[in-house]
């Protein structure tokens, strides 16, 4: 629900936002939309975003839609903080504050004043937020980095790689929106935590490990249980060529990859079970390809997908910024709109059932509400005179529990804790919701059953005994939680989740929408057992419109969504693989935070809808708006960029090993042609801005790979760094460890699971200065681990009463069907 009415989420919450580009805006952008009022400060130039010039468009004045996107509803402040009239400004405005967002180099704002110790002095409740590549400290927080490289860093570009062709980085910027998404729940949890204690955080979020987690299904999990190094590949069948555009299709399971074959009609491939492994499929797509593309030239998008969904196959037609708005199932749930600017952009990701967002805005004007926000100065004085004086007392001590100097002594103060969290979710974007609310002190309790235990524990699992307990995905995603099965389709089963139910706080779940009708466990039923319940629901295509039934995944959604169509190579667009997924994880996480805070003014609870699908739209957004404002549509670039050249992935070091490297600015540029060796050709007038390197991309690229032959790859590497350049060598998922930067910032926590032993289990991508680095409480739950704790000490039931739902199969540990 989208309004101008003032009942917003975050109404009365303060963000002074001093970062630029697309990670820092974003997540200002998801606090600005609930509601918040946010502050945009730029120096004189601005933000660069405003300059951002889409490919072959020039830009008539004004700013650009994107950056337009990014800043609506904002409030402008023109402050500098190389300048001392800038940083007194800005120190000023903060301690008016709630929480600040920077994303300058790491150390910057501690070097300008402007720290945090030296902002809390005056304001001790205020957050910082700062975004950096790498995180705020450590052997490489100063090491030069792009978006590009830090895909590199991660492993998953060199694992999307079709045979015979160099490795391909996703495109889109999709590491700055997927840090962005997880910025803003990290936001979200300073500030309910410095509510709660009265001391706000510095909260250090990781480009790197945010990356880490959205982009790679877990590989480091994968590659302490396995041996062998990651294959490159890629997914066959997934985007394909249809008699009137491209079709997506999606067989994550062996009977998706059998019903597929029976759909081309080739019994000869259903028959052949060598077929089942991704990697075969992958190393034979030339031989594959031909066979699928025979059935799929021969019919239009429409048959093809009609045809698959009828056999339960996730198809979908592959978009892009033009055909997005004319799907009919995005029209009738209105996910694009006008807004100021006179261009489209998708609506916030999730909707609330009684919660109004802010209509967009105008994006400010650089230094547009100085006058307005200056004489407001009086008012911050006083404020912050208030707040050192101790008059403001945080939650804990209204509500009795030691005061506002034992609240602000006691640290740790994690921001859900007492809140009961029934689990629902399956795979990977329901899960990771959980995990998040479990770190964050919520007792979460994930509910399967022998009979249908979370499909994920299956999806790439080692073939041994217990194979359900060696899946990394799951692993990784399902941390923190107590974990228990009942046999839904059972009246005691059903029962005993219905009294789970009316005892917690949230329930969360990310079937297609009928499954939980079907168990009558809707929201029209649940809200009546629970008037306070907060029910999240994360189905793929949402809860309405004519797609609602429809199955999908995370590669279906980057599918349709414009993710893939702007990955890949010039013909045949590829998946990111996966990172729809956890940044649905994280709009889902904070929809819910939105329905807390309505809950804490209202008592009331209320459903959350947060389709899989309008998080990718919302972080796949520069498409729909490019075509929209300019009639642009953007292609695929390969491991080029729009406004960045050169960049590339670039043999060097023997054959099967790469270099990436970007070109960021004409420093950098100037940096590169003193490694070349100063040649008359990089002289050329032409080439000292990005637009005329990119038009020579191919020459520059022929003396790169001549200048890469003479080094080994740690060699020209170094060379590359150490001039200021971003570079990185790619790397193999499986062989992220050792690694000095994540161990340095202890990103990994070493937990003891019952099955696979001593595993080290990835944790957040940021650190928060008033809580433990290591914040899960347990390791994944084996399969019914937590049953008699559960059921026994939260519901009641007597031993004698577990022993007979276990003979009865209501409850177990194993998997019925094996």
């Amino acid at each position: 629900m989208m309004s101008t009415a003032v009942e917003w989420p975050l109404k009365g919450m303060r963000v002074l936002d001093l970062s630029t580009g697309i990670a820092g805006p974003y997540c200002t952008k998801l606090l600005v939309d609930a509601g918040a009022e946010v502050i945009k400060v730029e120096d004189c130039s601005g933000d660069p975003l405003r300059r951002y010039c889409p490919d072959g468009v020039e830009l008539e004045g004004g700013d650009s839609a994107l950056f337009r996107h990014l800043n609506a509803s904002k409030l402008g402040l023109r402050a500098d903080i190389r300048e001392a009239g800038g940083r007194e400004l800005i120190c000023h405005q903060a301690c008016a504050s709630d929480i600040v967002v920077e994303s300058f180099a790491p150390g910057a704002m501690a070097a300008a004043g402007l720290g945090i110790h030296e902002l809390q002095a005056h304001n001790p409740a205020l957050s910082m937020l700062s975004i950096s590549p790498w995180g705020g400290d450590g052997p490489w927080a100063q090491r030069p980095a792009s978006e590009f490289t830090l895909q590199a860093a991660t492993g998953a570009t060199d694992h999307r790689c079709r045979p015979g062709s160099v490795p391909v980085a996703a495109g889109g910027s999709i590491g700055e929106w997927v840090a962005g998404s997880y910025a803003a729940v990290a936001a979200m949890f300073a500030f309910l935590s410095a509510r709660r204690s009265g001391c706000g955080h510095h909260v250090d979020l990781s480009m790197f490990e945010a990356m880490l987690l959205a982009m790679t299904p877990y590989h480091d999990l994968n590659g302490q249980w396995r041996r062998d190094p990651l294959h490159r590949a890629i997914e066959v069948p997934s985007i394909e060529p249809a008699k009137d555009g491209w079709v997506g299709f999606c067989t994550i399971t062996g009977q998706q990859w059998k019903d597929f074959c029976l759909l081309i009609g080739s019994e000869e491939l259903a028959a052949d079970d060598s077929y089942l492994e991704g990697f075969k499929r992958s190393r034979e797509c030339k031989k594959l390809h031909g066979i699928i593309h025979a059935w799929t030239r021969e019919r239009s998008v429409e048959e093809i997908v009609e045809a698959a969904n009828l056999l339960r196959i996730p198809a979908v037609p592959v978009g892009d910024g033009k055909r997005l708005p004319e799907f009919e199932h995005l029209r009738v749930r209105k996910v694009f709109v006008d807004g100021p600017g006179g261009f489209l952009r998708p609506r916030p990701a999730y909707l609330l059932e009684k919660t109004s967002l802010r209509a967009f805005g105008e994006s400010p004007g650089i230094g547009e509400h100085n006058e307005e926000l200056l004489g407001g100065m009086a008012a911050a004085k006083a404020v912050r005179a208030e707040r050192a004086a101790g008059g403001q007392q945080p939650e804990a001590a209204a509500a009795g529990t030691g005061g506002a100097v034992a609240a602000l002594e006691r640290k740790t103060v994690l921001p859900l804790a007492g809140l009961r969290v029934v689990d629902l979710g399956t795979f990977w974007a329901g899960p990771v919701v959980g995990s998040l609310l479990s770190d964050m002190g919520a007792d979460v309790i994930k509910v399967e059953s022998i009979q249908r235990p979370d499909g994920m524990r299956f999806a790439g699992a080692i073939a041994t005994e217990r194979m359900w307990e060696w899946s990394p995905v799951f692993a990784g995603a399902n941390t923190g939680k107590r974990g228990i099965t009942l046999q839904l389709d059972s009246p005691e089963g059903l029962g005993l989740l219905k009294d789970l139910i009316a005892r917690s706080d949230v329930v969360i779940e990310n079937f297609s929408p009928r499954v939980m009708e079907n168990f009558g466990l809707g929201w029209e039923e649940l809200k009546k057992l629970n008037p306070r319940l907060i029910m999240v629901r994360m189905p793929a295509f949402g809860l309405t419109g004519p797609w609602r039934d429809r199955p999908g995944f995370a590669m279906t959604v980057e599918q349709l969504s414009g993710l893939a169509w702007v990955t890949g190579y010039r013909d045949l667009p590829l998946v990111v693989r996966g990172v729809c997924d956890p940044v649905a994880g994280m709009h889902a996480t904070f929809a819910l935070l939105m329905a807390l805070e309505h809950r804490r003014r209202s008592g009331e609870g209320q459903l959350v809808e947060a389709a899989l699908l309008e998080s990718a739209l919302n972080i796949a957004a520069e498409q729909v708006i490019e075509y929209s404002a300019y009639g642009s549509i953007p292609g695929r670039l390969e491991n080029r960029a729009v406004s960045i050249a050169p960049q590339g992935v670039y043999p060097c070091g023997g054959e099967g090993r790469y270099l990436a490297l970007s070109v960021c600015s004409d420093e950098q540029w100037a940096a590169l042609c003193r490694l070349l060796g100063d040649p008359q050709w990089t002289r050329d007038p032409e080439l000292a801005e990005a637009r005329g390197r990119r038009r020579r991309h191919d020459e520059i690229d022929e003396a790169l790979c001549a200048w890469l032959s003479e080094h080994d790859l740690g060699e020209a590497e170094a060379l590359l760094l150490d001039a200021g350049i971003p570079a990185q060598q790619l790397l193999n998922g499986h062989r992220l460890m050792p690694h000095p930067q994540l161990e340095h910032r202890h990103f990994f926590q070493v937990m003891e699971h019952a099955v696979s032993g001593t595993t080290r289990y990835p944790g957040l991508p940021m650190t928060f200065s008033g809580m433990p680095r290591a914040l899960h409480v347990l390791p994944p739950p084996t399969l019914g681990e937590h049953n008699e704790e559960v059921l026994r000490d939260l519901l009641g039931l007597s031993r004698e009463r577990i022993e007979e739902l276990r003979a009865r199969k209501v409850i177990g540990d194993r998997p019925a069907f094996l």
